[in-house]
Protein backbone atom coordinates (compact mmCIF):
# COMPACT_ATOMS: atom_id res chain seq x y z
CA UNK A 1 0.00 0.00 0.00
CA UNK A 2 3.18 2.79 0.83
CA UNK A 3 4.58 1.70 -2.52
CA UNK A 4 1.40 2.39 -4.07
CA UNK A 5 1.30 5.61 -2.80
CA UNK A 6 5.08 6.81 -2.84
CA UNK A 7 4.59 5.86 -6.95
CA UNK A 8 1.50 7.90 -6.91
CA UNK A 9 2.83 11.07 -5.05
CA UNK A 10 5.99 10.43 -7.82
CA UNK A 11 4.09 10.40 -10.68
CA UNK A 12 2.11 13.46 -9.69
CA UNK A 13 5.43 15.50 -8.56
CA UNK A 14 6.53 14.52 -12.03
CA UNK A 15 3.56 15.96 -14.01
CA UNK A 16 3.67 19.09 -11.96
CA UNK A 17 7.67 19.19 -13.04
CA UNK A 18 6.46 18.99 -16.15
CA UNK A 19 3.62 21.52 -16.26
CA UNK A 20 5.78 23.95 -14.83
CA UNK A 21 8.68 23.97 -17.47
CA UNK A 22 6.15 23.91 -20.00
CA UNK A 23 6.27 26.88 -22.82
CA UNK A 24 3.06 29.02 -21.89
CA UNK A 25 0.87 30.30 -25.10
CA UNK A 26 1.36 33.52 -26.09
CA UNK A 27 -1.30 35.90 -26.71
CA UNK A 28 -1.48 39.21 -29.15
CA UNK A 29 -4.50 41.58 -29.43
CA UNK A 30 -4.74 44.42 -31.75
CA UNK A 31 -7.45 46.81 -32.50
CA UNK A 32 -8.26 47.72 -36.63
CA UNK A 33 -10.18 49.54 -38.49
CA UNK A 34 -10.71 47.53 -40.98
CA UNK A 35 -10.93 44.21 -42.08
CA UNK A 36 -7.89 44.50 -44.57
CA UNK A 37 -5.64 45.46 -41.83
CA UNK A 38 -5.73 41.86 -40.84
CA UNK A 39 -2.27 39.83 -42.50
CA UNK A 40 -4.09 36.94 -43.38
CA UNK A 41 -7.08 38.31 -44.97
CA UNK A 42 -6.59 38.84 -48.15
CA UNK A 43 -9.05 42.19 -49.79
CA UNK A 44 -8.50 45.35 -51.45
CA UNK A 45 -9.73 47.53 -48.88
CA UNK A 46 -13.04 47.96 -47.26
CA UNK A 47 -15.95 49.05 -49.42
CA UNK A 48 -18.68 48.91 -46.59
CA UNK A 49 -19.01 51.26 -43.85
CA UNK A 50 -20.59 51.11 -40.98
CA UNK A 51 -20.90 53.93 -39.20
CA UNK A 52 -21.28 55.17 -35.19
CA UNK A 53 -23.97 56.92 -35.72
CA UNK A 54 -27.34 57.47 -37.85
CA UNK A 55 -26.83 59.25 -41.29
CA UNK A 56 -28.54 62.63 -39.67
CA UNK A 57 -26.18 62.85 -37.16
CA UNK A 58 -22.68 60.88 -39.01
CA UNK A 59 -22.14 64.20 -41.50
CA UNK A 60 -22.14 67.83 -40.74
CA UNK A 61 -21.22 70.87 -43.12
CA UNK A 62 -20.49 68.01 -45.44
CA UNK A 63 -18.17 65.92 -42.99
CA UNK A 64 -17.65 63.05 -41.11
CA UNK A 65 -18.62 63.93 -37.32
CA UNK A 66 -18.67 60.12 -36.41
CA UNK A 67 -16.62 57.41 -36.60
CA UNK A 68 -16.68 53.84 -39.02
CA UNK A 69 -15.28 50.97 -39.71
CA UNK A 70 -14.61 49.68 -43.10
CA UNK A 71 -14.91 45.89 -44.41
CA UNK A 72 -14.51 44.11 -47.60
CA UNK A 73 -16.04 40.49 -48.71
CA UNK A 74 -17.74 38.55 -46.06
CA UNK A 75 -17.01 38.84 -42.16
CA UNK A 76 -18.78 36.21 -40.25
CA UNK A 77 -17.99 38.07 -36.57
CA UNK A 78 -17.66 42.03 -36.38
CA UNK A 79 -16.04 40.82 -32.60
CA UNK A 80 -12.87 39.79 -34.79
CA UNK A 81 -10.87 37.38 -35.85
CA UNK A 82 -7.60 35.22 -34.16
CA UNK A 83 -5.27 32.80 -35.73
CA UNK A 84 -2.55 30.65 -33.98
CA UNK A 85 1.10 31.86 -35.14
CA UNK A 86 3.44 28.85 -33.55
CA UNK A 87 2.70 29.52 -29.99
CA UNK A 88 1.16 32.37 -30.08
CA UNK A 89 -2.69 33.39 -30.76
CA UNK A 90 -2.73 36.52 -32.29
CA UNK A 91 -6.24 38.48 -32.17
CA UNK A 92 -7.66 41.72 -34.17
CA UNK A 93 -10.82 43.03 -32.71
CA UNK A 94 -12.53 45.41 -34.90
CA UNK A 95 -13.08 48.87 -33.89
CA UNK A 96 -14.48 52.46 -34.95
CA UNK A 97 -11.56 54.83 -36.23
CA UNK A 98 -10.86 57.83 -34.07
CA UNK A 99 -12.97 60.43 -36.16
CA UNK A 100 -15.57 61.12 -33.69
CA UNK A 101 -18.57 59.83 -31.90
CA UNK A 102 -17.80 55.97 -31.08
CA UNK A 103 -14.00 56.92 -31.47
CA UNK A 104 -12.00 53.42 -30.96
CA UNK A 105 -15.17 51.54 -29.71
CA UNK A 106 -15.52 48.10 -30.61
CA UNK A 107 -17.73 47.40 -33.54
CA UNK A 108 -19.86 44.80 -33.32
CA UNK A 109 -23.05 45.70 -31.79
CA UNK A 110 -22.36 49.42 -32.17
CA UNK A 111 -23.38 50.73 -35.43
CA UNK A 112 -26.62 52.86 -36.88
CA UNK A 113 -26.00 53.19 -40.01
CA UNK A 114 -23.89 51.68 -43.61
CA UNK A 115 -22.29 53.18 -46.26
CA UNK A 116 -21.89 51.20 -48.95
CA UNK A 117 -19.13 52.70 -51.24
CA UNK A 118 -18.50 49.14 -53.48
CA UNK A 119 -18.39 49.44 -57.34
CA UNK A 120 -20.09 46.28 -58.10
CA UNK A 121 -20.79 44.71 -54.68
CA UNK A 122 -23.99 44.09 -52.78
CA UNK A 123 -23.89 43.54 -48.99
CA UNK A 124 -25.90 41.93 -46.11
CA UNK A 125 -25.39 42.77 -42.76
CA UNK A 126 -26.56 40.40 -40.38
CA UNK A 127 -27.97 40.49 -36.42
CA UNK A 128 -26.10 37.37 -35.53
CA UNK A 129 -22.69 36.27 -36.26
CA UNK A 130 -22.28 33.94 -38.87
CA UNK A 131 -24.43 35.19 -41.10
CA UNK A 132 -27.46 34.65 -38.77
CA UNK A 133 -30.71 36.25 -38.18
CA UNK A 134 -32.20 39.38 -39.53
CA UNK A 135 -30.51 40.70 -42.72
CA UNK A 136 -30.93 44.27 -44.12
CA UNK A 137 -29.70 44.56 -48.28
CA UNK A 138 -27.29 47.59 -49.40
CA UNK A 139 -26.99 47.92 -52.78
CA UNK A 140 -23.55 48.58 -54.64
CA UNK A 141 -22.63 52.26 -55.02
CA UNK A 142 -23.88 53.85 -58.64
CA UNK A 143 -20.34 54.61 -61.07
CA UNK A 144 -22.46 58.47 -61.20
CA UNK A 145 -23.55 58.82 -57.63
CA UNK A 146 -22.32 59.33 -54.13
CA UNK A 147 -21.58 55.72 -51.45
CA UNK A 148 -25.08 54.92 -50.41
CA UNK A 149 -25.84 55.75 -46.84
CA UNK A 150 -28.52 54.26 -45.15
CA UNK A 151 -29.57 53.46 -41.27
CA UNK A 152 -29.60 50.26 -40.22
CA UNK A 153 -33.42 48.62 -39.78
CA UNK A 154 -34.75 49.11 -36.17
CA UNK A 155 -33.48 45.52 -35.60
CA UNK A 156 -30.26 45.78 -37.10
CA UNK A 157 -29.48 49.38 -35.21
CA UNK A 158 -26.61 48.73 -32.23
CA UNK A 159 -27.04 45.11 -32.81
CA UNK A 160 -25.05 43.97 -36.03
CA UNK A 161 -22.74 40.98 -35.83
CA UNK A 162 -21.56 40.27 -39.51
CA UNK A 163 -22.09 40.46 -42.96
CA UNK A 164 -21.85 38.69 -46.57
CA UNK A 165 -21.39 39.60 -50.07
CA UNK A 166 -25.20 39.76 -51.26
Amino acid sequence: MRSRLNAAVTAIVAAAGLLATATPAQAAEFKVTDNCDVPWIECSYGDLWLLYNSKELAIKDGHYVTSWSSFYGNVSDYWGTSQYQGSTLTTYRYVFNGNGYGAWQYMKNNAASVQNCAPSDNYRVYYNSGYGGTSQFFAHNEPWGDCNLTNLITALKNENASQHFA
